[in-house]
């Protein structure tokens, strides 16, 4: 575990993370006063650990909001939707904001949005650029995934309903489209992950459905055919939601945290008892050959006397990859 220090944030849930440039940016959460739309990052690469809050050049930041998504492309991070507050005044014949009813209070009403909006890490700046296209309705509780100059968005939650639809932003142009998925689609579902894993490929993993049921199912959408496949995989008894997920080697995906219940049917957070620290991986396509020499000659090698004997006659870089692969229990 690593000290932090610096501006620490305060313990939240549903915020939005991403990594750009060396640092780690969170923006939004849920905190103990409710949504925040404050936003910090960190270093990973200098070894300090030490948390800033940052402050905006010019421009002002999205709404207090959680359970938003993000895209990142040309030093710019760009974030989507989620569910938080504004006045009334402000939501007043505002058609990227659908009100909760049942949250409504004085001259506050929480909802669902659908706006966009940028932070230019360069220039240290906020702004709301002009779509074009038809964009997505409202949600929050959706998954983002950035391929090339294009930010994904699937699924997600709004009043009680979860949509199974994707939506494609041009990050250069600023104009939406939906894809129009030409197979079976995966189910709708709030609080999953969609990871890009090679240039024309998203891996769509776990979530809540509409009957609250936590899901376990893996996709794989190929944005140019427009065509889901749903893979087995030995993971199929652990399900996940609200979790997080990161591209790996050789596309793999590695799913760490989140829960396997869904958390607003148990009365205390203390009585939950489906929290997850556990990592699973995915493998999204076949290894390369020399991945496969590695993992071959790791597993075996230990139990084969002529396998430890030849091993000082592999080429370097392959023995090195070797000792790093049987350096680990993996």
């Amino acid at each position: 575990m690593c000290q932090m220090s610096g501006e620490i944030p305060p313990p939240m849930s549903g915020t939005c993370s991403c990594f750009l440039n060396g640092h780690m940016y969170i923006f939004g959460g849920y905190d103990d006063m409710g949504q925040t739309n404050q936003l910090y990052r960190v270093n990973l690469l200098d070894g300090d650990y030490s948390w800033k809050k940052v402050k905006a050049e010019s421009g002002s930041p999205p709404s207090p909001r959680d359970k938003l998504c993000c895209w990142v492309f040309n030093n710019r991070v760009t974030y989507f939707g989620g569910y938080g507050h504004k006045t009334l005044d402000d939501i007043m014949d505002d058609k990227s904001f659908i009100v909760d009813t049942a949250s409504l209070e004085q001259n506050v009403g929480w909802g669902w949005n659908n706006e966009v909006h940028i932070f230019d890490t360069t220039l240290a700046s906020w702004r709301e650029p002009q779509s074009s296209g038809r964009a997505p309705a409202p949600r929050a509780a959706h998954a983002g995934a950035t391929l090339g100059h294009k930010g994904y968005v699937y699924g997600g939650r709004v009043l009680e309903t979860t949509p199974s639809d994707i939506h494609c932003l041009d990050l250069e142009s600023w104009t939406w489209s939906e894809i129009v998925p030409t197979s079976t689609v995966p189910g709708g579902r709030s609080w999953h992950s969609l990871t890009a894993v090679s240039d024309n490929t998203l891996f769509l993993f776990g979530g809540l459905n509409v009957d609250c049921k936590p899901m376990s199912d893996r996709w794989v959408l190929d944005v140019d055919t427009k065509t889901w496949r749903e893979f087995d995989h030995p993971n199929n008894n652990k399900p996940r939601l609200w979790h997080t997920a990161s591209q790996a080697k050789d596309s793999d995906v590695i799913v760490f945290g989140g829960s396997c219940d869904y958390v607003l049917l148990v009365g205390t957070y203390e009585n939950l008892t489906g929290h997850s620290n556990d990592a699973l991986v995915f493998q999204t396509q076949p290894y390369p050959l020399f991945r496969i020499c590695v993992d071959c000659i790791a597993k075996n090698v230990n139990n084969c006397k002529m396998l430890q004997n030849q091993l000082p006659s592999l080429p370097q870089k392959l023995l090195e990859a070797v000792q790093r692969r049987t350096s680990r229990n993996i």
